[in-house]
């Protein structure tokens, strides 16, 4: 077995030199395969349908290559694929590239290890262990401080609403685990052959696929069911009582700061806003963008300090106060506080606003959500006490960090229920489900993309917000400075859309839902990327203790 294992693996100086060639190139392939699926530099709606196939590559890698060496190329590869995937966060801030290789550097240092031991402890049947090993990861690298949603492949099919419409049932875990699996199936059966030539690769082929014909078949009645049941779970929303939302798009630039920015901006989202309620007066609610207006509204008007500020929020409180409808907008929610050593300091808080005109304005008394989950590292940061240096170097480069919120709030307005999700927030679905089983009706997300100066970065974070609409079947809606300012309906579908990188507004007809249905999503969550994890876990080690009792 040790023989067997040393000659697959490619043990050895020479070995490892002899296959470096076909080892770089699938590498290369590799890493393609993994960003083109997803919106990207040459495509910003991305080519879906290479996300099946988008692993063959890199399982193909894993066998050629030792255990030892697949710490080697996990790290080159996690590298590669953020690098290339997420090219747009050095424009964001040359930092956050270097964290996020650095971190998927990491992670596929231990993936690919695992990925490898699973084609050597289950020689027949490592491509589903395969599977299930990838499917875990996907779900833990979205947990704890840094989290992070992008890259995950079932967000591929967001174009697909006959696809996607299971996420309904299993989140974005159970699309990941239909588009996955052929590839570790293809993978399994050119492995059967892949030490030698590129062109005995197909060797044994069909003798692994007759084998297994039963899982290729059970995938097949899988991706069948699927398309029934998104069919049959379709519904015609627009019977429904409507509410018009304006969404507002005013493409500034956020890089500029200064009053005089502040005001220039101040004026565009106003003008835009009294453009949309000029064309339609139906017009419920206008929703402005994440920290849309910049001085800090409650703070300003409260304590006065700076002239300036307080002058232009109380511009800004008089025209939602004469408004016609109510304001949903982003804003800084500072709160003072007194340290144990009489010191006084401030709280800041990434927050939402809604103004009510001659409820809550003047004075202002705004209903608030505070953003729950923090982008790491460029907006909480909470081990300064353990790594003083990193949060130094943070600080050094311009970095704003913001307290978190605790209340997964909902908002009413009229008819519409609905809660609002902050960015980066409506990338995961546990806050979106969290908001739904709390009362919300619709989504309404605010959004800042605009730091990347990125299409593609845009219609990324897009991709991933469709999903939220799916799992707990209510419509979104997207307000963004810069785009994808968007409707998506209950069924997953983009219904309406801006135009990336102008100062526009659309009005999305949103439905009233009072009898919501309780999809499995809303009472499971996330259970399919917990099960896949704890199983990946479980096999591996049951597989290693049988290995070390035949020893």
């Amino acid at each position: 077995m040790k023989q067997s294992f040393r000659r697959t693996g490619g043990e050895g100086t020479q070995a490892f030199f002899a296959g470096l060639p076909v080892n770089l190139a699938l590498l290369v392939v590799s890493v393609l395969f993994f960003a083109l699926p997803q919106p990207n530099f040459l495509n910003v709606r991305g080519f879906p349908l290479i996300a099946y196939v988008a692993f063959v590559p890199l399982f193909i890698l894993v066998r050629r290559v030792s255990f030892r060496a697949s710490f080697v190329w996990g790290a080159l590869y996690g590298t590669l694929c953020y690098c290339l995937f997420t090219y747009w966060l050095a424009v964001f801030h040359p930092l956050a590239m270097y964290i996020i290789a650095i971190l998927y550097c990491l992670w596929c240092m231990a993936v690919l290890p695992l990925l490898k031991a699973a084609d050597s402890l289950f020689p027949r049947r490592g491509f589903i262990v395969q599977w299930i090993i990838w499917i875990g990861y996907e779900y833990l690298k979205t947990r704890g401080f840094n989290g992070y949603s992008y890259g995950i492949i079932g967000y591929s099919q967001w174009s697909f609403p006959l696809i996607s419409g299971i996420a309904s049932i299993f989140g974005v875990w159970g699309v990941s685990a239909l588009v996955v699996f052929p590839s570790a199936w293809l993978a399994g059966g050119i492995k059967e052959s892949c030490t030698g030539k590129i062109a005995t690769w197909t060797v044994g082929f069909t003798r692994f696929a007759r084998e297994h014909r039963l899982s290729a078949g059970i995938w097949f009645i899988a991706l069948v069911g699927t398309l029934i049941y998104s069919a049959l779970s379709w519904k015609d929303y627009d019977s429904l009582p409507q509410v018009s939302l304006a969404l507002i798009q005013p493409n500034s630039d956020p890089w500029l700061g200064g009053m005089e920015a502040y005001r220039r901006d101040y004026l565009t989202l106003t003008r835009l806003s009294d453009e949309a309620l000029k064309a339609r007066p139906d017009i419920d609610m206008v929703v402005w963008p994440e920290t849309a207006f910049i001085p800090r509204i409650d703070w300003h008007y409260r304590y006065r300090e700076d002239r300036e500020a307080f002058d232009l929020v109380s511009s800004l409180l008089a025209y939602l106060d004469r408004s016609p409808v109510p304001f949903v907008l982003g804003n800084d929610d500072a709160v003072a506080r007194e340290k144990p050593d009489g010191s006084k300091d401030r709280l800041d808080y990434n927050a939402v606003f809604v103004f009510e005109p001659g409820k809550n304005v003047l004075p202002p008394r705004p209903h608030r959500y505070r953003k729950m989950h923090l982008v790491p590292f460029t907006e909480h940061f909470p081990y300064r006490k353990a790594f003083p240096w990193v949060y130094t170097i943070l600080l050094e480069n311009d970095t704003h960090f913001w307290e978190k919120g605790k209340e997964a709030t909902v908002f009413s307005v009229g008819d519409l229920s609905f809660s609002t999700p902050i960015c980066f927030e409506d990338t995961f679905g546990y806050i979106s489900r969290r908001f739904v089983n709390n009362g919300a009706r619709a989504i309404v997300n605010l959004t800042n993309d605009a730091w990347a100066k990125s299409e593609s970065s845009q219609w990324q974070h897009m991709s991933m917000a469709v999903f939220r609409a799916v799992e707990n079947r209510v419509p979104l809606v997207r307000a963004t400075a810069s785009g994808q300012t968007c409707y998506v309906d209950p069924n997953g579908v983009v219904r309406l859309m801006a135009s990336s990188f102008t100062q526009s507004w659309i009005v999305a007809d949103v439905p009233v839902i009072k009898d919501l249905e309780t999809t499995p999503y809303r009472l499971w969550g996330d259970i399919v990327g917990i099960l896949a994890a704890m199983s990946a876990i479980t096999v591996i080690i049951a597989g290693l203790l049988t290995r070390l009792r035949h020893i």
